[in-house]
C-alpha cells in the first residue's frame, strides 16, 4: 500500500478546478479563434504548452480555431536564400519570389509544427491555409505591397465541418485572389475575419505585451470599442497596438462577442482567460 498526506498545493488545485466549473459550462460548444504568434511560437516548450492548452479546450467542449503567423521564420528562410525583403509602413512587400517562400514557410514548416504539437498532446488537428476550400478570398491591399491581401470573402463551412468532427483547424494566413493568385495576409487580420465569419464567442490575440495600457502604463482589463477609439485618438494606444486593437474592433463589428488582447508569454494564457474570473489580458466589448 502507498499513503500520502494532503497538502495545501493539492487543495489549491482542487479549488481552482472547482472554481472553473461555471466557465467550463459557459464556453461549452463555444467557438474561440486564437491568433498564435510571438513568444508562444518561440520555443518548443512554449509550443508544447500552447498545444496542451488547446487540446484541453477541445476536450472540455470548446471549439478552438488557430490562425498563426510566422514572420521571424519567413525572415530566416529569406535570409538563407539571399532574397531581399522590403517593408513599407511596417508591412512586407511581397513579390512572386517572396510569396513562394512565404507560402512554403507558413503552409509547410510552421503549420505542420503546430499540428504536430497538438497531436502530440492528444488533440486532433488539421493544417489548412486560407486557399483551401476557398476559405479566404482576397483582393490586393495596396498595389505597392504586391501580393499582400485583404480578405473580402470568408467561407467557413470547412471549419464548421471540422468542429463537428472534433478536429481543431490550424490555418496559415494565405488567401486566394479572384484570378487564382496567392496572397499573403497579416495574421491578426486573417484571424479577425475568420472570427467574424464564424460569429465566434471570443477572438484571442496572443501578443508579447501584457495587454492594452493607459497613459500611465497600467494594463486595462476591460474596455469598450468606444474607449479604444478614444485612446487611439488621444495617443494612449500607439505603435503596434493600433493594428491589434483595430482588428479587435473590426471583429466586434462583424459579430464576434468579445475580443481579448492577452500576453502570450504568460503560462497557460488561454486557459486563464477563458476559465478564471480574472482572465489574462484586456477584453474589448462592443459599446
Amino acid at each position: 500500500m502507498r499513503t500520502q498526506n494532503m497538502n495545501r498545493d493539492w487543495i489549491a488545485t482542487a479549488q481552482t478546478l472547482s472554481q472553473a466549473l461555471p466557465y467550463l459550462q459557459r464556453y461549452a460548444d463555444a467557438t474561440v479563434v486564437i491568433k498564435l504568434g510571438g513568444h508562444a511560437m518561440g520555443s518548443d516548450e512554449a509550443m508544447d504548452e500552447f498545444a496542451r492548452d488547446v487540446a484541453l479546450m477541445r476536450q472540455v467542449g470548446v471549439n478552438p480555431v488557430i490562425v498563426h503567423g510566422g514572420g521571424p521564420m519567413i525572415n530566416d528562410m529569406l535570409g538563407r536564400l539571399n532574397i531581399q525583403s522590403e517593408f513599407k509602413n511596417g508591412k512586407r512587400v511581397t513579390d512572386p519570389a517572396t510569396m513562394e517562400v512565404v507560402e512554403m514557410v507558413l503552409s509547410g514548416l510552421v503549420n505542420a509544427r503546430i499540428v504536430q504539437a497538438i497531436s502530440e498532446q492528444g488533440g486532433r488537428a488539421v493544417g489548412l491555409s486560407g486557399k483551401d476550400s476557398n476559405l479566404i478570398i482576397c483582393e490586393a491591399e495596396d498595389p505597392e505591397l504586391g501580393l499582400v491581401g485583404r480578405p473580402v470573402k470568408i467561407d467557413p463551412r470547412i471549419l464548421r465541418d471540422l468542429a463537428d468532427k472534433g478536429i481543431i483547424p490550424v490555418i496559415a494566413p494565405l488567401g486566394m485572389g479572384t484570378e487564382g493568385e496567392t496572397f499573403n495576409i497579416n495574421g491578426d487580420t486573417a484571424a479577425g475575419a475568420i472570427a467574424a465569419a464564424l460569429q465566434a464567442d471570443r477572438l484571442l490575440l496572443l501578443t508579447d505585451v501584457a495587454g492594452v495600457k493607459n497613459a500611465e502604463g497600467d494594463v486595462l482589463t476591460e474596455l469598450t470599442a468606444g474607449q479604444i477609439n478614444e485612446m487611439i485618438r488621444d495617443g494612449s494606444i500607439a505603435g503596434g497596438m493600433i493594428p491589434k486593437t483595430q482588428t479587435a474592433l473590426e471583429a466586434l463589428a462583424g459579430g464576434v462577442r468579445a475580443a481579448v488582447i492577452l500576453d502570450g508569454r504568460a503560462p497557460n494564457a488561454c486557459l486563464l482567460e477563458l476559465f478564471t474570473e480574472h482572465g489574462a489580458g484586456s477584453i474589448i466589448r462592443r459599446g
